[in-house]
C-alpha cells in the first residue's frame, strides 16, 4: 500500500527521550519534536512516567492538527509492560532499571526456560519483562489476576484507540515470554499464566483502531485518524535499514546506537542460535516478520555520558569532530584506555571491573578515549554473532567519526556504512505502511582512521583478561 492520502505521526518512547515524528506521504519528515524522559517513584520504586508522557504527547499531537494526518504509530523500547484492570491502568510500570529484590529475583531464576528455548538471556534488575511479571504479582496480586498485559509500545496504542493487543517484536525482546522457533509464548509464560493475560498478538502494521472521540477531541485530530499496532525500536531501526538494497539483499548486519548498542545480524544462511553465548548478552530478538534476529549488545550510550561525566557536548556533534580524531594518536601513544564495564551485568564483559588506565587530562582525549572504547566493545559484540560483511550503524552515534572510523579500522574485511539520520527508528515504523519506501540518501562507507589499532587492542584485552584475574583470586 503507498502512502498516498495522508501524513503519518510516528510516537517513539525510548528509554531517555520520548520522539513524535511527522512524515509526509513521500515518505519525508516534516517535523519532529523530542522530550527529555524522567523517571517518577512511588513507594520507593522507580516507576514509568505515563502521566508526563502522555500530557506531552497529547499537546505535541494537537500541534499537528492542522496537517492530513491518516495513521500513528507507536514505537517503543523492549522491557516495559503495562496492566490494565478494565479501561484503567492498574498501577504505575516498573522502569527496567528498578532493582527486584534479590530473593523475588532468585526465585524467577528458577522458574526460568532455558536460553535455548527463548533466546533471553537472565539480565539485571527489569530487564527480562518476565522478572518484572514475576514481581508485580506479590506487590498487586489481586490486580494481576484479573489484569491485560501490553507490551510498552502498544500501551500508547491502547492509550489512543482503547483497544488492547500485543505484538511480536516486543514479546520476543530478551523478554522470557517468547519462544522464537515456535513463533508462540514460552513455556514459562503459559506456566505461569501470563501468556492467557497478555491482550491479543497481532503484526506491528496491523490497524488497532481509530482514535477515541476524547483523542480526537483533546488533540484535534481527524476521529478517523488510524493507530497501528506498532512495534520495539530497535527492530524498527532494523526495518529501516533494511531499505537499502546492500543491507536488506543478504548478509548484514544493523548496529542500532543510542542508550544501547544493539548489533542485529541476519544472516545469509542457517544460523544456530542456540549458540549463542548467553552470559554475555548475546539475544535472539524477532522481526516484523516473526524471524529469529541473532542479537548482541550493551549500554554504549549509557557508558560514553558517564565517561564524559559533566561534558554537556555530546561526542557526536559535528563541530567537534577534528579535534576528537586529532586526538587520537596521543590517546594511543599514551595508551590511554577504558576498561569495561560501566554498566555492570550488561554487555560482552558483564562481571568485568570498570578502570580508566592513563586517564588523560585533556578533554578531547577523554572523549576520543571513551569513542575508542565504545568501538572496542562493539567489535567484540559484533564477533559473538558471528558478523561478516556488510554492517550498517545508525541512530545518534554513527555521527561520532572516532567511533565509526575505529570500528572500520579494528574490522578490515567488513565495510563498514552510515546512513542519513533521517533513516532512523521512525523511518523503519514508516516501512510498515509502505515497505516499498527506501531511506533518503546513499550509504556512506566509512573511512578507517589511518592509526594501527591492533596494538591498542591487545594491550585492551590484556588488561582486561588481567583485571578479570585479579576479580577471581
Amino acid at each position: 500500500m503507498r502512502l498516498n492520502a495522508g501524513a503519518t505521526i510516528v510516537i517513539d518512547l525510548g528509554k531517555t527521550l520520548s520522539k513524535v515524528s511527522l512524515w509526509d506521504r513521500a515518505g519525508a519528515m516534516i517535523d519532529r519534536r523530542v522530550r527529555p524522559n524522567r523517571l517518577v517513584a512511588t513507594d520507593g520504586i522507580r516507576r514509568l512516567d505515563l502521566d508526563g508522557i502522555g500530557a506531552w504527547l497529547v499537546e505535541t499531537l494537537g500541534a499537528f492538527a492542522d496537517h492530513p494526518v491518516e495513521r500513528i504509530i507507536p514505537v517503543g523500547h523492549g522491557a516495559g509492560v503495562v496492566a490494565l484492570t478494565g479501561d484503567a491502568v492498574a498501577f504505575p510500570p516498573l522502569d527496567y532499571e528498578q532493582v527486584i529484590p534479590a530473593g523475588v529475583l532468585a526465585a524467577y531464576r528458577r522458574e526460568r526456560d532455558p536460553f535455548a528455548l527463548t533466546g533471553s538471556p537472565a539480565l539485571p534488575d527489569g530487564l527480562n519483562i518476565g522478572s518484572q511479571l514475576f514481581w508485580l504479582e506479590r506487590l498487586y496480586p489481586e490486580a494481576m489476576a484479573g489484569a491485560t498485559l501490553l507490551p510498552w509500545a502498544q500501551y500508547w496504542a491502547w492509550f489512543l484507540t482503547g483497544r488492547a493487543v500485543s505484538e511480536v517484536t516486543s514479546l520476543g525482546c530478551h523478554s522470557d515470554l517468547w519462544s522464537p522457533a515456535a513463533g508462540d509464548f514460552s513455556p514459562l509464560a503459559r506456566r505461569l499464566g501470563w501468556a492467557a493475560r497478555f491482550a491479543p498478538v497481532v503484526r506491528a502494521g496491523d490497524g488497532v483502531g481509530p482514535l477515541t472521540p476524547a483523542i480526537a477531541a483533546a488533540t484535534g485530530l481527524s476521529p478517523r485518524v488510524e493507530v497501528l499496532a506498532g512495534l520495539h525500536d530497535s527492530n524498527a531501526a532494523l526495518l529501516a535499514a533494511r531499505g537499502f538494497p546492500e543491507i536488506g539483499g543478504g548478509e548484514a548486519t544493523v548496529l542500532s546506537t543510542g542508550t544501547w548498542f544493539i548489533g542485529m545480524r541476519s544472516p545469509a544462511g542457517p544460523f544456530d542460535t542456540a549458540a549463542l553465548p548467553e552470559a554475555r548478552d548475546c539475544l535472539v530478538n524477532v522481526d516484523v516478520h516473526g524471524r529469529p534476529v541473532p542479537s548482541a549488545r550493551f549500554m554504549g550510550g549509557r557508558e560514553i555520558e558517564t565517561l564524559i561525566e559533566l561534558d554537556t557536548r555530546r561526542v557526536d556533534i559535528k563541530p567537534d569532530q577534528p579535534a576528537l580524531l586529532a586526538a587520537v594518536p596521543r590517546v594511543l601513544d599514551a595508551d590511554a584506555m577504558i576498561l569495561p564495564t560501566l554498566a555492570r551485568g550488561c554487555g560482552p564483559f558483564p562481571e568485568a571491573r570498570f578502570a580508566f588506565r592513563n586517564r588523560p587530562d585533556d578533554w578531547m582525549e577523554r572523549r576520543a578515549a571513551a569513542c575508542l572504547y565504545a568501538a572496542l566493545m562493539t567489535t567484540t559484540a559484533l564477533d559473538l554473532i558471528g558478523s561478516r560483511d556488510r554492517i550498517l550503524v545508525e541512530g545518534r552515534f554513527a555521527e561520532a567519526e572516532v567511533f565509526v572510523r575505529a570500528l572500520a579500522a579494528l574490522r578490515p574485511d567488513c565495510a563498514i556504512y552510515t546512513a542519513n539520520a533521517h533513516n532512523d527508528v521512525s523511518f523503519g515504523a514508516l516501512r510498515l505502511v509502505d515497505p516499498s519506501l527506501t531511506p533518503s540518501g546513499d550509504l556512506v562507507r566509512v573511512i578507517p582512521l589511518t592509526q594501527d589499532l591492533a596494538p591498542y587492542r591487545t594491550n585492551w584485552l590484556a588488561a582486561l583478561a588481567a583485571g578479570q584475574e585479579e576479580t577471581r583470586a
